[in-house]
């Protein structure tokens, strides 16, 4: 359809607008991070109700209004629901969104941050992985993508496993990210390094994250 743009992405938070519309914040493969408005996706029957909700990953249809997009169309493929009944693994996913948000730009090229969120999501409802270990695989690897990871620490104590680790999380591609498990020493020592890493080049607490930490 002429003056539609059709894009694949996940959306990342929605807020409500008035009493039925919405405002959602769409994490693109072709535009980066985009604003959204859809109207009447508030509404009981409204066909934008689910597909604007967070972690509905899809094709979406747009066309440009005067200071933003409007949503006119949403084909979700995957509302990892798995997540909206697991409260852990939900308050693990809505911390991944609030990273993706704080780390991606409108008109940047994000596809492969979006390919990082995809795939952890997807390793939050796999119980062979723990959760955090997930978790300190996915704050690297997006530092590593925005590139702000150093590597390794100079200074500390750490196992050779976890050293290989480390540099795996930062050489391979984002799908074969989550293919290994470690040892509960390896497990505190990425925790400590990943920590580390946030606090020094982060300028902002996640409220997600206060909630993890306090569960």
């Amino acid at each position: 359809m002429q003056g539609f743009t059709e894009i694949t992405g996940m959306v990342l938070k929605a807020e409500p607008i008035g009493e039925y519309d919405r405002r959602v914040v769409i994490l693109t493969k072709e535009k980066g991070k985009i604003s959204a408005f859809a109207r009447g996706a508030r509404k009981q029957t409204s066909r934008l109700l689910a597909a604007t909700n967070p972690f509905s990953f899809g094709t979406f249809r747009l066309y440009a209004g005067r200071s933003s997009y409007n949503l006119a169309e949403a084909d979700i493929s995957n509302y990892f629901e798995g997540l909206r009944t697991d409260f852990e693994g939900a308050y693990y996913g809505m911390y991944f969104l609030e990273v993706m948000d704080y780390y991606t730009r409108e008109n940047n090229e994000d596809k492969e941050m979006l390919k990082l969120l995809y795939q952890s999501l997807r390793a939050l409802m796999h119980e062979r992985f723990p959760n955090r270990l997930i978790r300190y695989i996915f704050e690297m690897k997006a530092m590593v993508l925005s590139g702000e990871f150093p590597g390794m620490p100079e200074n500390g104590d750490y196992e050779e496993s976890t050293s290989y680790a480390v540099h795996y999380i930062m050489s391979s591609s984002v799908e074969k990210l989550y293919t290994f498990t470690v040892t509960d020493t390896v497990l505190a020592q990425l925790a400590r390094i990943a920590d580390e890493y946030r606090e020094r080049y982060t300028d902002r607490d996640f409220k997600s994250l206060e909630i993890l930490e306090s569960l």
